[in-house]
């Protein structure tokens, strides 16, 4: 019989990598906590009219990524491409603003998009996420892009970071349309990604890696030249901020994500170690989405994290923590090795009682293959071996021995 393997683009996160995982996430979350964020645990499934008003109709996301079935009760869902949107139809079916005041929310988890998968990027992929909802001050994206960056920081990932404004959504309309005309004239020199894009979602060709592409649209309208004043002033008031608070960063008016959503502020964490694909984290403003999904007019902005792309960048994880493994010398004294493995978790060490059958020794080699730094041998007269020097120490109790463990650790 065949064995069944993994679906394609698909993976399994185990060992090194289950390790710097947890890290990531670990991390980030104590971060959103500082910051006073929330968890919100979002479903895997949502109805798919929620990502083709957010994302957009016509982006790649809904065109081509998603995965959209038919239920057995016939309705069409789909698994979720990425955070925001079920983050935005919550907020809104959960009445959170009817709380007043703001709310930040984050989020972890799986995504689902059918692209070709390369480095870092699986068909389920994984990502830290977190929105802001109800304030629409600089201060606010100042402080989401500080926390992002301090992310990255304590995961000691080297990034740069490119910002952008794309105006409120009016001025972006105006723009949109200008583009166009420009493109429809290069139309001849662009990809055939591009060339479909024009009329779908013109800002996404000034975003494309191509070079001929790059080159075509190099001399293109410039989007600041139809941002309105408030907008502009919002902008200051962003790089301001960023200033006080020591943030380094580029202006790159080329950027403008592939998401409809976006208004005034966008941003992009980028790193040149894994490949033309380079961004890591980003986000933006978003202030009309909450009210075009059926909420009250309410300014929002977020961020998002692909996890398998910080696990690419994780070079040094945590010291790991010293594993004690607890042996009975003999059958009888299975219970006590027992009891004393659990005495010593409950000091918060972490400890394998040998389970294995048989002599010493071959229990000996097992305490060694697995890596213990100490080893409990459990007797009349309880004895702790350190694995690197070998020393033994004999005890009249395990109580001291567990005190004396706990002193090395």
């Amino acid at each position: 019989m065949s064995r069944i393997k993994k679906v394609r683009g698909f993976q399994d996160i185990y060992g090194e990598n289950a390790k710097k995982y947890r890290f990531v996430v670990d991390t980030a979350r104590k971060i959103f906590e500082r910051y006073n964020f929330e968890e919100i645990i979002l479903p895997y499934v949502e109805d798919v009219s929620l990502f083709i008003r957010s994302v957009g109709e016509e982006t790649d996301i809904v065109q081509k990524e998603m995965y959209i079935f038919e239920d057995r009760g016939g309705r069409r869902v789909a698994l979720r491409p990425e955070g925001t949107a079920s983050a935005v139809r919550a907020y809104i079916e959960e009445k959170l603003y009817a709380k007043g005041g703001y709310h930040k929310l984050f989020y972890e988890g799986a995504m689902f998009r059918y692209e070709r998968p390369q480095a870092g990027r699986y068909r389920q992929f994984h990502q830290i996420g977190a929105e802001i909802f109800g304030t629409d001050s600089p201060l606010a994206d100042a402080e989401l892009i500080k926390m992002v960056k301090e992310i990255l920081d304590r995961l000691c990932i080297e990034v740069r970071l490119e910002i952008n404004t794309l105006g409120d959504f009016e001025s972006r309309k105006r723009y949109m349309e200008v583009l166009k005309e420009f493109l429809k004239k290069r139309e001849d020199a662009l990809c055939e990604d591009c060339r479909k894009r024009i009329e779908r979602n013109p800002l996404r060709v000034l975003d494309c890696k191509i070079e001929s592409c790059r080159e075509a649209t190099k001399d293109a309208p410039v989007l600041m030249d139809f941002i309105s004043e408030e907008s502009l002033q919002r902008f200051e008031k962003l790089k301001e901020y960023l200033n006080a608070l020591k943030i380094e960063y580029e202006i790159n008016p080329r950027l403008v994500r592939g998401l409809d959503y976006y208004t005034d502020t966008v941003f992009e964490f980028i790193t040149d170690k894994i490949g033309a694909q380079g961004t890591v984290a980003a986000g933006g403003r978003y202030d009309t989405l909450v009210n075009q999904l059926g909420g009250p007019e309410t300014p929002a902005l977020g961020f998002a994290a692909g996890i398998e792309r910080l696990m690419l960048l994780v070079d040094k994880l945590p010291e790991k923590k010293s594993l004690i493994a607890v042996i009975p010398v003999v059958t009888e004294f299975n219970i006590e090795g027992l009891k004393t493995a659990q005495k010593i978790r409950e000091k918060e060490i972490k400890t394998e009682l040998i389970l294995k059958e048989g002599s010493l020794k071959s229990k000996m080699k097992l305490a060694n293959k697995i890596g213990a730094r100490y080893v409990v041998f459990v007797s009349e007269k309880p004895e702790l071996k350190d694995m690197e020097t070998g020393e033994q120490e004999i005890f009249q109790n395990i109580d001291d021995l567990i005190d004396a463990l706990a002193g090395k650790i």
